[in-house]
Parts: structure tokens; sequence; C-alpha cells
């Protein structure tokens, strides 16, 4: 079971990987910037302007294909490449 446990975690961070790939060295500093800034709480913690940015940049992530990707896996089908 530990070793199932060691390679789960691995090929997750691969698709996080391959996902924070999706934007460039700038917009994932930025990205960073704006969690560590809104310390959990967008809605208090960053402007307007600072919230539509966050948005903006976790819709470049493409969420939905890493979450249907990370299930896959989790349920067995492991991480596949696209043909």
């Amino acid at each position: 079971m530990f070793w199932f446990r060691v390679l789960a975690v691995a090929q997750v961070a691969l698709l996080v990987r391959r996902h924070l790939s999706l934007l460039e060295p700038d917009e994932r500093a930025r990205l960073a910037r704006l969690v560590r800034e809104s310390k959990g709480r967008p809605r208090t913690n960053l402007t307007a302007n600072e919230r539509q940015e966050l948005l903006r940049l976790v819709r470049k992530l493409e969420p939905a294909q890493f979450g249907q990707a990370a299930f896959s896996h989790f349920r067995g089908g492991g991480l596949r490449k696209k043909r």
C-alpha cells in the first residue's frame, strides 16, 4: 500500500506540473502572489481587479480537465496521453 501512495503522489505531481506549464513564468509568479495575498479569503483580501486576474489565471490552468484527469487516475485510468 505504501508504494501505491508514493506512485499516486508522483503521478498527481506530474499532472499538476503539466497544468502549471500552461502558464508563462510571470503568470505563475503572479498566481502565487495573488493566492498568498488572498490568505484564503479572496473576497476580502483582494481587490475586484485582483480577483478577476486570479480567475483568469486559474481558468488558463484548465481546472475541469485537471479534475477529470485526477479522477480518472484515482479510479484506475492512470495518466494517459491524448491521441
